[in-house]
């Protein structure tokens, strides 16, 4: 139990390795997938003695619209250094890294102060033994362009810490700068908590957290480094300056090393790269190069569509998914636009989703396009089409890459009415005329709505078990003759005649009209 009210400080720094074509200083492929050991490499990325790096201007434009992105302030002149350390996988002796020239200062990112941005080069990789008694350096990732991200210590709590990195990792996939997959290990966070009295302004002892692999083991690292921290000013105790290591399996911190200060790495200017001058690069032309940006794209998809932002969420952290749904929705052509874009999200975020999920394919690998996906919730809302049609439907659309109207012209179009149904129609309607006299005389005088009630109502009772389009032409059918009651009967006896009179034409086939979207199917083959 803590006997004193401690206010944790945590900052964030974030490597994502870029995502260009050659590495950082040299022509080798920057692929990230390469499964051969030591396969993208040269003298250069290896640091062959009379060898000389050539900076990735890709690279640099990158880290450009990176700081254009969050407002930050860009460098007119940016320089290289050294940064001096040994280790295995770092086959100069030193990396290549910037220190106090980066590419950009400043900056804010959400409600977070950012402190700068710099460009670096990765290191290589060690694969170790399962007996731990050897290890080996695959160096295809030594020399990846690496941007760097440092906040100041103003995020205060572990969840916000974690919101951070995600809305990061998202910006940078909409840049199109990284794909910063933390499984491949394309995007790494580290994090520094200190935690000091409520009536101290100073800050509290820094303490640096690596081997954070995701975004829950980040959020779970600074949990339990406040809680580690605070337990031990509680005992009257120090809480020592050093980098400690998460360990995901026993959630805890485990310490590594002292902590090194900028003077431990001895850096010095890289004398073989010069200066290099950011204003050449045309920022003004980078920035309006910019995507529309997460924050951007949430506040247009409330304004223009209205949805909740649970659902926004879904969109704007899958862009595929928006560009969709957003090109469907200019497409959609029912009665009814604003019900059908409620429809349309909801087919979408489940139906469509849970197709994609269950066959491990992208939208843009369904052959589905947002054309058709428009016309199948168009017909379903304007037909009142049960859910279980209309994602059976879509479905098959999926399965055969066909549209809509020929997914229906070959099933035949509307099913006709066995005996068996046909007393329960019967039944239904009764009700359905009993307690709807007002709709009944509203469809009787041409009201195309007071119909698609019917049509819902009876869909409703039969759990969507018939067809609608059946319905559809029962109606039409029945709606000359119940138009002129027959003479001693109630109107409501003579609606209910017409249509079982109706029905009987349907089981008989004597009504053989093909339903509307098999006409539409018959009438598109034929232009075609």
């Amino acid at each position: 139990m803590l006997i004193m009210k401690y206010i944790p400080a945590i900052g964030i720094e974030v490597h994502a390795e870029l995502k260009t074509q050659t590495k950082m200083f040299c022509d080798c492929k920057n692929d990230p997938d390469e499964k051969h050991p030591n396969h993208n490499i040269c003298p250069i990325c290896l640091a062959h003695p009379g060898t000389l790096p050539v900076p990735n201007e890709a690279a640099l434009r990158a880290m450009v619209k990176i700081g254009l992105a969050v407002s930050g302030d860009i460098a007119q002149v940016t320089k290289f250094d050294r940064k001096n350390y040994f280790y295995p996988d770092l086959p100069k002796g030193y990396q290549i890294s910037q220190y106090d020239m980066p590419i950009v200062r400043g900056g804010m990112f959400g409600n977070i102060e950012l402190t700068r941005i710099h460009l670096e080069e990765d290191t290589g990789r060690l694969i170790h033994a399962a007996d731990g008694k050897s290890s080996l350096v695959d160096y295809n990732r030594a020399g990846i362009p690496l941007m760097e991200l440092v906040t100041e210590p103003h995020i205060a709590t572990a969840n916000e810490a974690r919101v951070f990195a995600e809305e990061l990792r998202l910006l940078l996939r909409y840049l199109n700068v990284s794909d910063a997959d933390m499984e491949k290990g394309q995007m790494r966070i580290e994090v520094n908590v200190s935690v000091r009295l409520e009536r101290q302004e100073a800050l509290g002892t820094k303490v640096e957290v690596k081997n954070i692999n995701s975004f829950k083991a980040a959020e779970n690292a600074v949990r339990y480094e406040i809680d580690r921290q605070s337990k031990l000013l509680d005992a009257h105790k120090t809480v020592s300056q050093e980098t400690r290591g998460w360990d995901d399996v026993k959630k805890i911190t485990k310490s590594q090393r002292s902590k090194e200060d900028a003077h431990d790495y001895r850096y010095l200017p890289e004398p073989d790269i010069p200066y290099i001058n950011i204003a050449e690069f045309n920022i003004e032309t980078i920035r309006r190069e910019l995507p529309e940006l997460p924050s951007e794209k949430r506040m247009r998809l409330k304004e223009e569509y209205g949805l909740q932002d649970a659902q926004i969420e879904l969109l704007v952290r899958e862009r595929a998914l928006a560009e969709f749904f957003e090109e469907a929705v200019s497409e959609i052509k029912a009665s009814d636009k604003n019900k059908t874009v409620s429809m349309l999200f909801n087919y979408l975020s489940s139906d469509l989703v849970g197709v994609l999920t269950e066959q491990g394919m992208s939208i843009d690998e369904t052959g589905l396009t947002p054309v058709h996906f428009a016309d199948l919730v168009s017909l379903a809302a304007d037909e009142a089409w049960p859910s279980r049609m209309t994602k059976d439907r879509l479905k098959e659309m999926i399965e055969t890459r066909q549209n809509i109207q020929q997914v229906i012209k070959k099933s035949g179009g509307a099913q006709k009415i066995s005996d068996e149904e046909s007393e329960e129609i019967r039944g239904v309607m009764k009700k359905i005329i009993k307690n709807n006299p007002k709709v009944i005389d509203d469809y009787r005088k041409g009201k195309i709505s007071a119909k698609k009630f019917l049509i819902g109502q009876l869909q409703k009772e039969l759990k969507g078990r018939v067809d609608p389009e059946i319905f559809d032409e029962l109606f039409d059918t029945a709606k000359t003759s119940f138009n002129k009651p027959e003479e001693n009967s109630t109107e409501t006896n003579s609606i209910e005649r017409a249509i079982h009179s109706a029905i009987d034409n349907e089981i008989s086939g004597s009504t053989n009209t093909e339903s509307r979207a098999s006409q539409e199917a018959t009438e598109i083959d034929k232009n075609t």
